[in-house]
């Protein structure tokens, strides 16, 4: 065995026992990094005691050491044991879950499921070998774009675990639950795991479990045949057959009515269901990622959340972190927005300021990766750093819903938040979404980019009703570039 390469390149060692594959990932790797190859686990064993040692392993899920009946988690917790430095690539055929978990909790960085992508082995060993290389320019970069309008971003110790995570279990085809405080990118989280996923070129859909009612929810997700009900004219496919071999997303799931959880679970145990008023099945292969904010276990003991549902979901579960736990990445987060918002508005990004800058970082953010986000929308629209910086200071928070009287009849709301501008920003900006969608609950939160249960509750937290609908109210009110001081 001879390694292959330039002798300051990082050193990698493969073990596997088809040559075809040994060739393979030597073909893909041999022009940047030394690659060593093996087909027995004695030789390889030996090239862990040469020195200087190896700084990557790649190793055969399926190999075993016949000598000692020594599987490949046997060989990969004594290697640990040996270098717990060394960071070791898993190569696996296909891999049960409760192995995927072990080989992830003896330190393993990575599972590869054969036939192997080339970009797949690329990232992989970047990944754990970015301490000895030296990228180019746009290879340190803290976005993963997702599509034209979402980009994962992860610049702490903590997302990059994320990252790792989501990675890790997009390519084990298993359900997934995603838990974390409102606002901290649990739909992010998602849609990263579905692009590193092998149904990356299939559909991704969201479903808000919490957003309609329970008879509305299920002819959504599961269809339904004509006459099912009134107004069923025709027949319709719910979002498990438009999704079929791709991912669905079902955010809220913990406020998903129970009848519609039994449902639920006989897709995730055999992929059938039957459309409403529909006496045949349909079967569909789709991979099913759900979110909650909600404590979950508390649910179970409540009775409002079925145990057995909880554990055919949690086939892995991703923990989001609340922003106040990774402040360190509000610099970065509050940049990526900017340039986001700017590009949507087509208008040029503006400077943050140190001051300002201060002022977001010290802040708690109780609403998280939203309302860090929602904030430098607000300070783009208006171009006003101190309102922003006394919105955010603790004293100005304190007296934040005091400073808006409510209009004689309820009419006048926008109104009260013009005069208000400063001191209420995030209702401004409800108003204002509410306002140019017609008093749409649901288009504006779409807009704004919370949920729907969230936005009436800032509608009601607020005290925001439609205005009047006579002519003279209509000539009366401002329009929203006046009250923005456009």
């Amino acid at each position: 065995m001879k390694p292959q390469g330039s002798n300051q390149s990082p050193h990698i060692v493969v073990l596997d026992r088809d040559p075809a594959i040994l060739k393979y990932i030597h073909d893909i790797l041999a022009d940047r990094f030394r690659v060593s190859t093996c087909t027995e686990v004695a030789e390889f064993n030996l090239s862990l005691t040469r020195l200087p040692g190896p700084d990557l392993l790649l190793m055969d899920w399926h190999v075993t050491e016949d000598e000692f009946e020594e599987n490949a988690l046997g060989l990969l917790a004594k290697t640990r044991a040996l270098n717990p430095l060394l960071p070791i690539i898993m190569l696996a055929c296909s891999a049960e879950l409760k192995e995927v978990v072990a080989a992830t909790r003896m330190g393993a960085a990575d599972v590869i499921l054969k036939p192997f992508i080339k970009k797949e082995i690329d990232f992989s060993v970047d990944q754990c070998l970015k301490p000895f290389c030296k990228p180019v320019a746009d290879e340190d970069v803290s976005e993963i774009p997702l599509d034209e309008n979402t980009s994962f971003v992860r610049s702490s110790k903590r997302m990059r675990e994320i990252e790792s995570q989501c990675t890790l279990v997009a390519r084990a085809d298993i359900p997934v639950l995603i838990l974390g405080e409102s606002g901290t990118g649990k739909e992010v989280a998602a849609m990263l795991i579905h692009k590193m996923s092998a149904r990356n070129q299939r559909s991704f859909l969201k479903v808000n479990c919490a957003a309609m009612p329970a008879d509305l929810l299920e002819s959504e997700l599961f269809g339904y045949e004509q006459g099912a009900f009134t107004g069923a004219v025709k027949s319709k496919p719910g979002k498990f057959e438009i999704c079929n071999n791709g991912t669905i997303f079902l955010d809220e799931i913990g406020e998903m009515p129970p009848a519609l959880q039994a449902k639920l679970l006989q897709v995730l145990q055999d992929g059938s269901f039957s459309r409403l008023g529909s006496r045949s099945s349909v079967k569909v292969d789709v991979r099913v990622i759900a979110a909650t904010n909600i404590d979950i276990k508390a649910a179970i003991a409540q009775k409002t959340f079925r145990e057995d549902l909880y554990y055919r979901l949690n086939g892995f579960t991703v923990r989001m972190p609340p922003l106040r736990d990774r402040a360190e990445e509000i610099p970065i987060l509050s940049q990526h927005f900017m340039r986001k918002v700017a590009t949507k508005y087509g208008c040029d990004p503006l400077p943050i300021s140190p001051a300002l800058m201060r002022s977001l970082t010290a802040f708690s953010w109780p609403g998280n990766l939203r309302e860090l986000e929602n904030t430098i929308k607000r300070y783009l629209v208006l171009g006003d750093e101190q309102a922003i910086i006394e919105e955010l200071s603790p004293a100005q928070k304190a007296g934040f819903l005091s400073t808006y009287p409510e209009e004689p009849g309820g009419s006048g709301n926008l109104k009260s938040l013009v005069r208000n501008l400063k001191g209420n920003a995030e209702a401004l900006a409800i108003a204002q979404s509410l306002e140019g969608t017609g008093w749409n609950r649901k288009a504006a939160a779409s807009d704004l980019q919370i949920s729907y249960k969230a936005l009436l509750y800032k509608i009601k937290q607020y005290n925001l009703t439609p205005p009047r609908k006579s002519p003279e109210f209509i000539a009366q009110r401002p329009s929203l570039n006046e009250a923005s001081g456009a």
